[in-house]
C-alpha cells in the first residue's frame, strides 16, 4: 500500500504531505483545485513521462517521494532481485524533475533509470482514469485486456507460443532471404572466405609489430651509423697512423714523460696524458669492432617493408589495430559458419520451416484453447459484476476471429456487448454510452483486482456520467475492491465520497501572482458538510445535511 506521498514544487502545489491508510480514501475539492494534479504526480513517481512544465513557476525542480509497504509480494521481490536492487517490504520511490527537462529516479536511495522505476511502479499501483475507457473503445487493446485475466499457467502457454513463433519467423526470414537472391548469397560466402584466407595467411603475431618497426629503423640507418663510426675512427687512428689523433697524443705522452724525468712538476701532466691516450685507444679499438659488426641487408629490409605493408593493409580493412583484425576474423568466421552450416541450402531450410510451422500450429492451438477458456470465465465474471452495477440485463462476450500469425497468436479478439435482451451482440466500441463504459471498466477492474497483486488501485473520476442508484452501486463496488487492499479515488458523487473510509479535501488559494494548492484531512462534521454541498450546492439546507449524515453513517 501507499503509506505516504510528498509533493513539492509540482504545478500549483508548493508542498504537501499526505499519509494514507488501508481501505478506501477519497480526494475531493472544487474543479481545478489540484485533485488530478496529485494523481499526475503519483503517475510520474511510478515512471510516467515527465516534462519541465510540471515544475512550479520560478522553481528549479519538482520533487515527488512516496513510501510504499509491499509485504508478501513475491513478484515484486523477484523483480527487485532481477533489477539488482535489494528486496524490501518497505520501498521509497523518488522522482526529481528539473526545470531543464532532466529527471532523476531513485529506489530506496539508489539511482535507477526510468524504465526500472516504471517496472517497479507497475507492481505497486494501478492508476485508472477516464482516458482508460479509450482502451475499451479500441478493439486493438482487447486482446491485451483479455490476457491480463490469465494466470501463471496461461502466461507459460503464451510464452511457449511466442518462442515457437520467433523460431518460425527466423527460419522463414532466412529462407526468404536465400530464395530472393541466391547469387548475392553465394557472393557473400565468397567474400567471407576470401577475408578469412587473407587474414589467416598473414599469420598475425601481436608482438611482432614493434619488433618490425625497430628492425626497419636499424636497417634504414645502418649506412649513416657506419659513416659516422668510420669518420670517428679515422679521426682517432687512421691506417697510416702518422697524422691521427692517437699518434699526436702518443708523441705528447712520450715527450711529457721525458720532461718529467728532469722535473717532477710535469709528472701530473704526463700521467693525465697517458690516461687520455689509453682511454682513446680503447675507443678506437671498440670503433673498429663496431664497424665490423654493422650489418646492412637490403634483402631483409625489403622483406620487412613488405611485411609492414601487409599488416597496414589489414589494419585499414579490418583494424585499426592488429587485435581488431583478429576480432574481425572471429566475426567473419562465425558468419561464414552460419551461412555454410546446417542450413546450407534452401531444401534444408524448407524442411526446417515445415517442422517449425507444425510446432507453431500446435502451440497456437494450445494458446487459443487457453484464451477461449479465459474468455468464458471473464464473460461470466463481468456479467456478475455488471449485475451489481444495475446492468443485470446486459450480456458480455468475447468474440474471436482467425487472423495471421503474430507474436500475440493467430486470433483477433474484440469485446461485444448486448445492453438489452433481443438486441443482439454488437461491438462494444459502437454501442456503449459513457456511463456504461465507466461501469464496464469498473467491472473489469473489479474482476482483475481479485487476481492482481497490486498494493494500491487509483480511480480518477471513473464515475463520470452516472447518478442515482447506479452511483450507489459504483460506490459499493469501489468500496468492495478496497476491502482487499487500498483504493484511492477522486469523485464528485456524494454516494462514492460518503462510503469512503477517509476523505481529503483539496483546495487552492490565489493571490495576484501565486496560486497554491493545499490538502487537509476532513473530520466527520466537515465530511457531512462537504457531502451536503454535493447534494444541494452551496446553499446547504437542513435536509441536505441530514441526507449527507445518513449516507456517511451507512
Amino acid at each position: 500500500m501507499l503509506q505516504e506521498i510528498s509533493i513539492k514544487n509540482f504545478a500549483i502545489i508548493e508542498e504537501i504531505h499526505i499519509s494514507f491508510e488501508n481501505g478506501m480514501t477519497i480526494l475531493t475539492g472544487e474543479t481545478g483545485a489540484g485533485k488530478s494534479i496529485i494523481i499526475d504526480a503519483m503517475g510520474l513517481l511510478l515512471g510516467g513521462r515527465s516534462s519541465s512544465d510540471f515544475v512550479r513557476t520560478g522553481k528549479d525542480k519538482a520533487e515527488i517521494e512516496g513510501l510504499f509497504f509491499a509485504e508478501e509480494n513475491k513478484e515484486l521481490e523477484q523483480r527487485l532481485e532481477d533489477l539488482g536492487l535489494e528486496s524490501s517490504s518497505e520501498l521509497i520511490l523518488r522522482r526529481d524533475i528539473f526545470a531543464n527537462g532532466r529527471s532523476v529516479c531513485r529506489v530506496n536511495g539508489q539511482m535507477v533509470n526510468l524504465a526500472t522505476l516504471r517496472e517497479i511502479g507497475e507492481l505497486l499501483v494501478d492508476i485508472h482514469g477516464q482516458h482508460d475507457n479509450q482502451e475499451l473503445m479500441n478493439a486493438k487493446h482487447h486482446l491485451r485486456l483479455l490476457d491480463e485475466f490469465g494466470d501463471e499457467t496461461f502466461e507459460q502457454i503464451k510464452s511457449e507460443y511466442q518462442t515457437k513463433f520467433e523460431h518460425y519467423k527466423k527460419i522463414r526470414q532466412a529462407l526468404e532471404t536465400r530464395q530472393k537472391n541466391e547469387q548475392e548469397f553465394a557472393q557473400r560466402i565468397e567474400i567471407l572466405q576470401f577475408q578469412v584466407e587473407e587474414i589467416e595467411a598473414a599469420e598475425i603475431n601481436l608482438k611482432e609489430d614493434e619488433q618490425l618497426q625497430a628492425r626497419r629503423a636499424k636497417l634504414n640507418n645502418a649506412k649513416n651509423i657506419a659513416d659516422a663510426l668510420n669518420t670517428a675512427y679515422l679521426a682517432l687512428d687512421d691506417d697510416e697512423g702518422d697524422f691521427s689523433s692517437l699518434s699526436g697524443i702518443r708523441t705528447a705522452m712520450s715527450e711529457l714523460e721525458h720532461a718529467a724525468e728532469f722535473d717532477q712538476d710535469y709528472q701530473d701532466l704526463s700521467d693525465k696524458t697517458m690516461d687520455a691516450y689509453y682511454l682513446l685507444e680503447e675507443v678506437s679499438t671498440r670503433l673498429a669492432t663496431a664497424m665490423d659488426m654493422i650489418e646492412f641487408n637490403p634483402t631483409e629490409l625489403l622483406q620487412i617493408e613488405e611485411r609492414i605493408l601487409t599488416l597496414n593493409t589489414l589494419r585499414k580493412k579490418y583494424g585499426p589495430e592488429l587485435s581488431d583484425v583478429l576480432q574481425s576474423l572471429e566475426k567473419i568466421q562465425l558468419e561464414l559458419s552460419d551461412l555454410t552450416g546446417g542450413t546450407e541450402d534452401s531444401e534444408s531450410l524448407e524442411e526446417a520451416l515445415k517442422e517449425a510451422q507444425a510446432e507453431l500450429l500446435v502451440a497456437s492451438e494450445q494458446l487459443n484453447t487457453a484464451r477461449h477458456a479465459i474468455a468464458k470465465e471473464l464473460e461470466e465474471d463481468i456479467k456478475k459484476e455488471l449485475a451489481d452495477l444495475y446492468m443485470e440485463k446486459a450480456d458480455f462476450s468475447v468474440n474471436f476471429e482467425s487472423g495471421k500469425f503474430s507474436s500475440r497468436g493467430n486470433e483477433q479478439v474484440e469485446f461485444y456487448i448486448q445492453t438489452n435482451p433481443g438486441e443482439g451482440f454488437k461491438p462494444l466500441a459502437k454501442t456503449a454510452s459513457g456511463g456504461e463504459l465507466s461501469r464496464l471498466m469498473l467491472a473489469i477492474k473489479s474482476s482483475f483486482s481479485r487476481r492482481e497483486n497490486k498494493t494500491s488501485i487509483v480511480f480518477d473520476e471513473v464515475d463520470t456520467g452516472v447518478s442515482g442508484r447506479v452511483a450507489q452501486a459504483i460506490a459499493q463496488k469501489i468500496y468492495k475492491i478496497a476491502q482487499a487492499g487500498q483504493v484511492l479515488a477522486i469523485s464528485h458523487l456524494p454516494q462514492v465520497v460518503a462510503i469512503a473510509d477517509t476523505q481529503f479535501y483539496i483546495e487552492k488559494a490565489s493571490t495576484d501572482d501565486v496560486t497554491t494548492s493545499t490538502v487537509r484531512k476532513l473530520h466527520l462534521k466537515e465530511r457531512i458538510e462537504e457531502v451536503a454541498k454535493m447534494l444541494a450546492g452551496d446553499d446547504v439546507t437542513a435536509e441536505a445535511l441530514a441526507q449527507a449524515k445518513r449516507l456517511l453513517m451507512k
